[in-house]
């Protein structure tokens, strides 16, 4: 008899994945709780998670217990665009029955990451009725008011509520780069919530050794070469309308070239215009749509590795010609002058260089030019702080990467493929700068090195 009941279980679920739907997955998942149904559960709330915005707006949502709904505040996964979503479906369910669940507001309130919302929006919390009486409430909203206010001490103010759901953390794109067939010029995007890359779309010609950066949530890809000669030319990429157009060039070829925002404008750095290695920058004025030449560099940097940092623009390593470099200098804008900062332990050439919370980090490369026979590969990162004016050394890479894409999407740093010394990589994997590890997340579809990688908020 058990058996044939067990059959019939099986067969119910089998029947209640096909039947999933915004207006009754919160109970298919509850059923599959309770039956002991481990597949139907895992369907019935990855499927809440992925229509989550369509779930609050149902009946079930609003019948939930306080339990339910703390779990689901809780999850990294659900499909959203933004805190504010969670808060606005917490106010719903709360409304639905006043007198019994007002009771619960603070509890549930805590599961909300009120740091992230817009601080005109937590202006407007403070003065609801609904908080305004409730001290627990007070504190959080207190709590997030500090972490906008004080933006510098944000490293310290680090918890749960400040880490941004996969959703909300914008979007991966790894561009072009060196593969097998000698130079892709696919992209492809990650997902976070998925854990999945997918391809996306084509440059309109090959690129080797260019840059990228994100204006306005569109895709500059600026310079390289393209197997015979070095480009000057510019291309913008629109990820919403997946079209592409023509920029004004820059005015000088430029491969080997850091490219970075800062302030508004797009600064081109170093390079090898096909002759020489260059330590001439120039500047992107968005609103005069031209290039023109901020201060030089003190020595040419070419595969250089650039970053933004507190208001001022790093030049990390590269190559001068005659050798990797371990000099790092940064630019302040409204003193158009480049200053030296503390050198890195390592030489590195091709280093991959992003910013977390204040600091700066050096992350691969090689110490010298593929032609010496010395020449070592890098798995090694390294940390800067401008305060301090210090590098340290952190937790290293799986593996060593030369050419390595780095970005910093949400709270963690990726490392996208590279040259290891016989392979162009398709693996990947995210440093989580506050327990100091490396984790291997989804691979890329296509191997690359020197893929340039960026983040979109789309």
């Amino acid at each position: 008899m058990l058996i044939q009941l067990s059959q019939v279980v099986e067969a119910c679920c089998k029947f209640l994945m096909k039947q999933l739907h915004p207006s009754n997955c919160l109970g298919i998942r509850s059923f599959a709780d309770a039956q002991g149904c481990t597949d139907l559960h895992k369907v019935a709330h990855n499927y809440t998670m992925e229509h989550f915005m369509e779930v609050i707006r149902n009946q079930e949502f609003v019948l939930l217990p306080a339990n339910e709904i703390a779990k689901l505040l809780a999850s990294d996964d659900m499909n959203i665009p933004n805190e504010e979503t969670i808060l606005n479906a917490l106010l719903t369910w709360v409304r639905h029955d006043l007198e019994q669940r007002r009771k619960d507001l603070s509890k549930l309130l805590a599961y909300i990451r009120l740091p992230l919302l817009a601080p005109q929006f937590l202006a407007d919390m403070e003065n609801n009725a609904l908080f305004r009486d409730d001290i627990e409430c007070q504190k959080l909203i207190m709590e997030a008011m500090k972490y906008h206010l004080l933006p510098e001490r944000r490293p310290m103010l680090q918890s749960p509520r400040t880490k941004p759901r996969k959703s909300t953390v914008g979007t991966l794109f790894a561009v072009g780069g060196m593969d097998s067939t000698k130079g892709a010029t696919s992209i492809e995007k990650y997902d976070l919530r998925t854990n999945m890359w997918t391809p996306v779309a084509n440059m309109n010609g090959r690129r080797l050794q260019f840059g990228v950066a994100v204006l306005d949530d569109k895709l500059y890809v600026v310079g390289g070469r393209d197997g015979l000669k070095t480009l000057n030319t510019v291309e913008c990429y629109n990820p919403k309308t997946k079209t592409w157009s023509v920029m004004p060039p820059m005015s000088t070829h430029r491969h080997g070239l850091g490219v970075a925002v800062l302030e508004g404008p797009m600064y081109a750095v170093g390079g090898h215009d096909g002759w020489s290695y260059l330590n001439t920058v120039e500047r992107w004025d968005p609103q005069a749509r031209q290039w023109n030449f901020v201060a030089t560099m003190s020595t040419p940097r070419s595969t250089v590795g650039v970053a933004v940092l507190s208001g001022k623009l790093y030049a990390v390593g590269g190559r001068d010609g005659s050798s990797c470099l371990k000099s790092v200098e940064c630019f302040d804008p409204h003193t158009n002058k480049w200053t030296l900062c503390a050198q890195m332990s390592k030489r590195r050439g091709g280093v991959g260089v992003t910013t977390w919370n204040g600091l700066l980090y050096a992350i691969g490369g090689h110490d010298a030019p593929a032609s010496n026979l010395t020449s070592r590969l890098s798995d090694c990162v390294e940390r800067y702080d401008p305060k301090t004016d210090m590098w340290t050394a952190v937790a290293s890479m799986s593996i060593s990467r030369d050419a390595v894409g780095v970005c910093l999407l949400g709270d963690k740093l990726y490392a996208v493929g590279g040259y290891d010394g016989q392979t162009y990589l398709n693996t990947v994997e995210a440093y989580d700068p506050q327990t100091n590890e490396w984790t291997q997340v989804a691979p890329l579809c296509l191997g690359r090195a020197g893929a340039c990688v960026v983040t979109v908020k789309l």
